[in-house]
This record gives structure tokens, C-alpha cells and sequence, in this order.
């Protein structure tokens, strides 16, 4: 088949999460063993660093696999979900998996696939195994989905781990504590492998230092061993200085990854690289520096406080929880311009009003409909939010939304896109946006 014919197979045929949601999700790993059966245990032949967490993973992974990369190794990436194009999930040295590569895989396993009715993710995950063992890499860092115990990730036997930080999301499927979220997460952790957590959290903390014990395995504490002393944007960079605790000594970082939320998610990956030396890769602190001022640049990261236009300013991220929201809602307070114009969807099987009351009141909103299933009502949306007292009107697309921003704003207003990953999809591709080495190319997403 043709690509394009092939995802639309693929999207009508395999339940995708994306799409409908917790129907999607499979609490077992008896697919994913299946599949990989077939196609000859790739995940067995692979040396993997295993990454989770409710906010800050995907970040995490990109900035892993970027100075992995400087420091010479071949590195595959694999993050979900994707923002435009389906093959952003799966790629190496930043480059996204061949057209040819997918289709041949498809054409290959596709009645075997059938018998075993794998989800959407199911089969992306073992494609992923796949072609990074016929690419002969030396390193694959790989992001859970959701949760950990029960991810389809999950049947990998990792270097190291880590975990970022823990808060509410899809509490529907891994609990409505944060104690029963981080079980969940703590379920990648293995016997004798390390274990890092970029965020001490008093609730939590017990949960994975138990497990570790348990599995007799190093467990630290990202901050905890490095600490932020200050920090600043300059010159389009996030600049942190950081002291090594066990070193004492200091390091300034400069990220191009500029949401302040992403100084937790370094001192998680500086902690992680110290496990790596001591499993004998070698990564200079050059290598660190080099590729954390160019992780957009080589792998091709996109959605996270990203800039899309200026005068007015416009700014994108793909925080879509709670804790996510409130750390965009941080972001906001450190830019400076007169009016702020929000563009605000979320998806329909979500509580939002917690989000919804952490929301700026000095704000417009402009409610919109992200072109996924799962995206909640446009008017809904907007009755929600103008219950607590956020102004604005709806709209049915994200284009229509952005453009009437647009035509509202002032060039030292503001315009704020988010509230979920799929509305900042919608986005990037009206702003004809694409990931590092790559065609844009949505999918049957409808």
C-alpha cells in the first residue's frame, strides 16, 4: 500500500488513544509479547534507557537522545503522540523512520497482526523495536505512553531508568491519588538496574524507594544531587547554573528549551548521565553543553513554550494537566505584553474544572475544537469557562480560533495556544510548522 494508505488503515483499524481514549488502553502486556514473538524479540536486542513521568518525559527523552548523539552514539528516540506526522514517534539521530520502512513493515505482518489485534500503540511500539535493531543502533531511549507498568514499553530490559515528575492525569486508568499514579510509573523500575526520580516529592518518594529496595536497585533523587542556583533567558536560551552536590562543583547550561519547567527536567537527565558513565558511555561535559543549546535542532522537539510568531508574540506548549497548566501559567507571568489572548481546547474525557480555575481571568479566550474525536465541544467548552469567569467565544476549528487572535491582537499583545497536545498539533500545522527532517503529514486524524 501506499503510506498514506497505510495510516489510514492503520488509524481505522487498531484502536488508537489519541482517538478514543481509554478504550485504547490494554491493562496487560500479552500483545506487545505476542507481537514481539514474531517478529523475533527485538526489544531483547536492544541496550535502552527507559523514561517516565506525568509531565516532562518527552522533554527528558529528547534531551537524553540529543547528547547521547553528540557524544557519537547512534541514538533511537521513541516519544508519543506525535503532533504532525505519525513517523515524529519513531526516529534516529533525529531523523523520522522511512515511508518505505512503515509500509514494508505493514505489508509484512499485517494478517499476523490481525489475529492478534493489537492497539494503535501496540504495533507503533514493536515497529519501533523493530527499526532500531535493523538500523543497528547503539542506544534507543524510550518514552512510556502512559502509566508504566502496564505500558506497552514496559517489556524492555533498560540500562537506566528514570522518572519525572509525578502529578494528576488519566486518573481514570492509573488512579485518583498520587501515591496509586506513582505506583503505576514505578512499575519500569527493574532488579539491578538504576533508578533516577528528577523530582523529590514527599508523597511519592516512599513508593519508588520501595520499589527499589524491593528490586535492589541504586534509586537517587535528581534534585537532590544537583541543585539550581540560578537561571535566566537570554539571547533566545534558558540559562541555568547548577552545582553537582556530590562534586561540589558548578556548571552553566544553556537550553534551548526555554519553558522554566524544563530546569526540573535537567537536573533529572544530569543525574541520569552519571549512571550512564558508570555503565561506560562516554559523555563529556562538552558533549552535555553542546547538545542541550541544540536539542530542538537535532531532534526535532516541538510544542514545548514554542514560539510561532512575534508582534504579537505567539507561543505554543502541549501542557494539557493540572500540573502542566500551572506551569504554563508560570511561563505567562515571566513574559511581558499588554494583553493576553488565549486559545483554550481540551479533550471530552477529562475533569477540567481544575484546570479551568487555574486559568487567567485578565485574559480572552478564544474556545476551540481540536480535529481529534476525543476534543471536547467548542460551546461546551466555552459555557465552562464563562461559569468561571473567562471571557471569550467559541470556535469550532483551531485555524478559526487562531485567526480571529490574530486579528484581535496588538503587536505587543500575547497570544497563547494550549490546553492540549492536540489544539498545539493543529497549530503547528496552520503555522506549516514541521518536525527536524521531516514532510508534514497529519494522518487520518478525524
Amino acid at each position: 500500500m501506499p503510506y498514506q494508505e497505510t495510516l489510514d488503515y492503520l488509524y481505522s483499524r487498531l484502536p488508537m488513544f489519541q482517538n478514543i481514549g481509554a478504550a485504547a488502553y490494554k491493562a496487560n502486556l500479552d500483545n506487545t509479547y505476542k507481537i514481539s514473538e514474531l517478529l523475533g524479540k527485538p526489544h531483547l536486542k536492544l541496550k535502552c534507557i527507559h523514561v517516565a513521568g506525568t509531565n516532562g518525559k518527552g522533554s527528558s527523552s529528547h534531551m537524553l537522545a540529543a547528547i547521547l548523539q553528540k557524544s557519537g552514539y547512534k541514538t533511537g528516540l521513541y516519544t508519543s503522540p506525535h503532533l504532525i506526522d505519525f513517523r515524529e514517534r519513531i526516529k534516529i539521530n533525529g531523523t523520522i523512520i522511512p515511508k518505505k520502512y512503515v509500509t514494508k513493515f505493514v505489508e509484512k505482518y499485517k494478517v499476523s497482526f490481525e489475529k492478534i489485534e493489537p492497539s494503535f500503540f501496540e504495533w507503533t511500539v514493536c515497529l519501533a523495536f523493530d527499526y532500531f535493531v535493523a538500523e543497528e543502533v547503539d542506544v534507543a531511549i524510550i518514552e512510556v505512553g502512559l502509566g508504566g507498568r502496564l505500558d506497552s514499553t514496559n517489556i524492555i530490559k533498560p540500562k537506566a531508568c528514570l522518572i519525572t515528575n509525578i502529578s494528576y492525569d488519566h486518573s481514570n486508568l492509573l488512579g485518583n491519588t498520587l501515591e496509586k499514579i506513582a505506583f503505576e510509573k514505578a512499575g519500569i523500575i527493574k532488579a539491578r538496574v538504576p533508578i533516577v526520580i528528577s523530582e523529590f516529592q514527599s508523597v511519592t518518594a516512599p513508593i519508588f524507594i520501595k520499589s527499589s529496595k524491593k528490586l535492589k536497585c541504586v534509586i537517587e533523587f535528581g534534585n537532590k544531587n544537583y541543585k539550581l542556583l540560578n537561571y535566566k533567558k537570554k539571547n533566545g536560551l534558558l540559562h541555568a547554573t547548577i552545582l553537582n552536590v556530590k562534586k561540589d562543583s558548578t556548571d552553566l547550561y544553556k537550553l534551548d528549551l526555554t519553558g522554566t519547567y524544563q530546569l526540573k527536567n535537567l537536573l533529572g537527565v544530569l543525574n541520569l548521565l552519571d549512571h550512564l558513565e558508570k555503565a561506560d558511555f562516554s559523555i563529556s561535559i562538552d558533549h552535555i553543553k553542546g547538545a542541550l543549546k541544540q536539542t530542538i535542532k537535532l531532534n526535532g522537539l516541538m510544542g514545548r513554550w514554542q514560539k510561532l510568531g512575534d508582534k504579537p508574540l505567539i507561543i505554543a506548549d502541549t501542557g494539557h494537566n493540572e500540573d502542566g497548566i500551572k506551569q504554563v501559567v508560570e511561563n505567562l507571568r515571566q513574559v511581558t505584553y499588554s494583553n493576553l489572548h488565549f486559545v483554550f481546547g481540551v479533550v471530552n474525557d477529562k475533569d477540567i474544572t481544575k484546570i479551568l480555575n487555574l486559568l487567567p481571568k485578565n485574559a480572552y479566550y478564544y474556545f476551540v475544537r481540536a480535529n481529534v474525536k476525543r476534543a471536547l465541544d467548542e460551546n461546551e467548552l466555552k459555557l465552562k469557562g464563562n461559569k468561571l469567569k473567562l471571557k471569550g467565544e467559541a470556535y469550532s476549528t483551531v485555524k478559526l480560533g487562531i485567526e480571529s487572535a490574530k486579528k484581535s491582537a496588538k503587536k505587543n499583545d500575547l497570544i497563547f495556544i494550549g490546553g492540549s497536545t492536540f489544539v498545539v498539533a493543529d497549530a503547528l500545522v496552520l503555522f506549516n510548522l514541521k518536525s527536524n527532517k521531516s514532510k508534514i503529514l497529519r494522518g487520518s486524524l478525524k
